[in-house]
């Protein structure tokens, strides 16, 4: 895994400047300590800092091909790059490294835009092509690894990273109101929005096309459902053994590497079952890394320890506590470049530190499971309040929910507070937005806290009309829980789950992170299948817990989904770290603009007294934290991090 960036001068006089490139290449070094590379061609620069994983001696970038004609930089894996090469060959190409790096530009040269189709991968890379003058962009199926871009003056400015975009000095970092108030209904900003004012990602399954006269974006894939009853005509039983056959091939494809693989074991069955497949293909090497909580209402080290002890892997766990989330949570969201709703990408960031203090550069994981087989809570709430909404006034329905969250203490404590919680727009069975309608609408109630600016500022945003403009055109056929499933894959898993939890996560401590459930073989078979297969009654990911049936142990296999979720209040109350008294003081709270002084002095101190706080207020105190925290780092640089400058540095300059 690495860290690409670049400058592309629309106006042809202009020569890029080296030292802002390489200042580029300083803010991202932690996503490539091995090396670092520079090529500039006049009003073209690319810049590359390097985690060395393939061929580690001669896989240096920016890369070329042989004619020098081509030079790319990329970030990434092409997990089928031995296949894709065999195939190269036989039609002509010569290759002078063992990479997926030139497999990669000698596929874009010989199919051009097509080789999108053609890649196995989790990707972003850059290929100029110095004959057209013209910069191709593109980034893997469902975002694993990050893109970001803006013009400013007119110069094309790209980079892995936000922060690297922003040491470009024509670019003023402004906090977007209405891509706040995004994040505070739906936990992450809408595609292809960024926190920052025209600063825009490239979304997943895009590609992007960028010369002097024109810039274009198209998708090249984007996963959809059959229509309702017409899912794939495949028995249970086929499908069962359909799956283990891609799974054991994706988990194959990730354990190429030139480096040691690791796996992380959260203790449920999505890492167990990752884990069990990596210990079929390497019996006697398989090591596992996971993260405890010394607050028991989060941990999960007993069932880490069934399962370690089951498989037999060489184990290491590290444990945390409140204090730690809050001591490290300025580095965080340094990382994540976006405010958050949530403490749990922190305990992510340990986990790691810890992977690499063992010196593993790469670790595979279950990311994915939940979203393609049904596993998340919010979908047996779709079809338990769907279920309620036939008989609306029922007092027995919507008990049925109260088991699905055990740790919101407010709706076994308060009479009524089931149907007053979860009754929001019940009967709305018909809207494409059902499965997260309540979800939405509670979170949204954080931007309440907004400054009067601020809400005026965003007084226009209609977020369902938003997200309205993004589905898919036979959306309304697909039956409920495709529906559902395709929201929490395009909003919460792209935009959260694999930046903010995953990549920013691990690339903080140069740890590349791999999943075999998002190969896309996988994600477009589970796609097909019949809803019951995923959600069985209220059973979730019923076909993977049945592959699994005496490959796990049974209280592995048969456990219930426990949300992964990490301390809020005691995090940043309880145990209240010296930054906070000053981040959340009315000065600075008036400083930035952003937040209600007085709204966010009630809430602290009602936290700070000792009651018991919804999830709402607690997600917003999160929010607040999250938000001042990007203001500081980013816009007024009070709390910017120091970066080491990139390594091996090795610059090519061509005048031709």
């Amino acid at each position: 895994m690495c860290g690409i960036a670049g400058i592309y001068n629309l106006n042809s006089e202009q020569e890029v400047d080296r030292d802002i490139l390489s200042r580029m290449l300083v803010r991202i070094r932690h996503r490539g300590p091995d090396e670092s590379g520079i090529y500039l061609n006049r009003n073209l620069g690319l810049g590359h800092v390097r985690l060395s994983i393939l061929d580690l001696k001669t896989g240096t970038q920016p890369m070329s091909d042989t004619a020098s004609a081509f030079w790319i930089v990329f970030n990434g894996e092409i997990f089928n790059y031995i296949e894709l090469r065999e195939e190269l060959i036989g039609k002509g190409h010569k290759f002078h490294t063992t990479s997926d790096t030139e497999v990669l530009l000698n596929l874009y040269k010989e199919y051009g835009i097509n080789c999108l189709e053609k890649l196995n991968g989790q990707f972003a890379f850059a290929i100029w092509d110095k004959r057209k003058k013209e910069l191709f962009l593109a980034r893997d199926r469902v975002g694993i690894r990050p893109l970001y871009y803006t013009v400013s003056k007119n110069n094309f400015i790209f980079g892995s990273e936000i922060k690297s975009i922003l040491e470009h000095p024509s670019v003023k970092p402004e906090i977007s109101p209405t891509v706040l108030s995004q994040i505070f209904t739906f936990w992450s900003p809408l595609r292809p929005n960024t926190i920052f004012k025209n600063i825009t990602e490239i979304p997943p399954g895009h590609f992007m096309v960028v010369n002097q006269s024109t810039m274009r974006m198209g998708p090249y894939w984007d996963l959809t459902f059959p229509e309702e009853g017409k899912e794939e005509n495949i028995s249970f039983s086929e499908a069962t053994d359909r799956l283990n056959e891609l799974y054991n091939d994706a988990v194959k494809l990730r354990l190429r590497a030139d480096v040691p693989v690791g796996a992380y074991l959260s203790g449920g069955i999505d890492s167990s079952i990752t884990t069990a497949y990596i210990r079929d293909v390497f019996p006697d090497m398989l090591r596992t890394f996971s993260i405890g909580f010394k607050d028991k209402e989060f941990d999960e080290s007993a069932y880490q320890k069934i399962v370690r002890d089951y498989l037999q892997t060489r184990h290491s766990g590290v444990t945390i506590d409140s204090k730690d989330i809050a001591d490290f949570y300025p580095e965080v969201i340094w990382h994540t470049e976006v405010p958050l709703l949530r403490t749990s990408p922190a305990p992510m960031y340990f986990l790691s530190k810890s992977v690499r203090e063992n010196n593993y550069k790469v670790v595979i994981t279950g990311e994915g499971a939940d979203e393609m087989f049904a596993g998340y809570n919010i979908f047996k709430e779709t079809i338990i309040r769907r279920f309620w909404a036939r008989q609306p006034d029922s007092k027995l329905r919507p008990s049925l929910l109260q088991k699905l969250y055990p740790y919101i203490p407010q709706l076994s404590q308060r009479p009524g507070a089931l149907k007053l919680f979860f009754g929001y727009k019940l009967t709305e069975t018909e809207s494409p937005f059902y499965s997260h309608l309540l979800r939405w609408h509670n979170t949204s109630r954080i931007t309440g806290f907004l400054s009067e600016d601020f809400q005026k500022q965003s007084n226009h945003f209609d977020p369902f009309e938003e997200i309205s403009k993004t589905l898919p055109e036979r959306f309304h056929t697909w039956s409920a829980l495709s529906k559902a499933q395709w929201l929490e894959i395009n909003i919460f898993m792209s935009e959260y789950l694999l930046s903010s939890q995953g990549d920013r996560m691990a690339m903080a401590h140069s740890v590349e992170g791999r999943y075999p459930f998002l190969d896309h073989r996988i994600m477009e078979f589970a796609a097909k299948l019949p809803p019951d297969y995923k959600l069985h009654g209220l059973t979730e990911k019923y076909l993977l817990k049945k592959m699994m049936k005496g490959r796990l142990p049974d209280i592995i296999v048969n456990r219930s989904k426990q949300a992964y979720r990490a301390p809020i209040a005691s995090t940043f109350i309880t145990n209240t770290p010296e930054y906070l008294h000053e981040l959340l003081s009315e000065q600075n709270i008036k400083e930035s603009g952003i937040f209600n002084p007085e709204m966010v002095k009630a809430l602290v101190n009602k936290t700070a007294s000792g009651g018991i706080s919804s999830e709402m207020e607690n997600m917003a105190l999160t929010g607040i934290i999250s938000t001042q925290l990007v203001y500081q780092l980013f816009i007024d640089n009070k709390r910017k991090l120091p970066a080491n400058e990139p390594r091996n540095l090795h610059v090519v300059v061509d005048e031709t």
